[in-house]
């Protein structure tokens, strides 16, 4: 691990640490039921080899782009589209109910379908 890995891991929650490291262990695990080689899952998310080392060792520092990008070289990237939605965020129902209670003016949410044109 690097000096700068060791200090993110220090800096983040315990939870985050171990949420990524699940994340990363569950990637690797993915890419090798797939029998793919580092350099192709590499290759084809757009990135380093060292890079993908560090998500599939669940690195916090690691960009959250690079966790998308070998999630989608892998066919997986669809498992994230829930992430935070309204349908999963309790918290945040209950906020945006007050606030229309209020009168309070809502952020607007872009309805356009995603794509993978990149």
């Amino acid at each position: 691990m690097s000096s700068a890995t060791i200090r993110n891991a220090q800096r983040a929650p315990a939870r985050v640490v171990d949420v990524a490291s699940s994340m990363g262990s569950n990637i690797a695990l993915a890419r090798k039921r797939r029998r793919l080689r580092l350099a192709d899952v590499a290759a084809k998310a757009g990135i380093t080899i060292p890079t993908l080392r560090a998500v599939e060792a669940g690195n916090v520092g690691t960009s959250v782009g690079a966790y998308i990008a070998v999630l989608w070289a892998l066919g997986l990237e669809d498992g994230l589209l829930p992430v935070a939605s309204l349908e999963l965020d309790p918290e945040g129902q209950l906020r945006e109910r007050a606030a229309l209670r209020r009168g309070v003016a809502q952020p607007r949410i872009s309805r356009a379908p995603l794509d993978d044109n990149f």
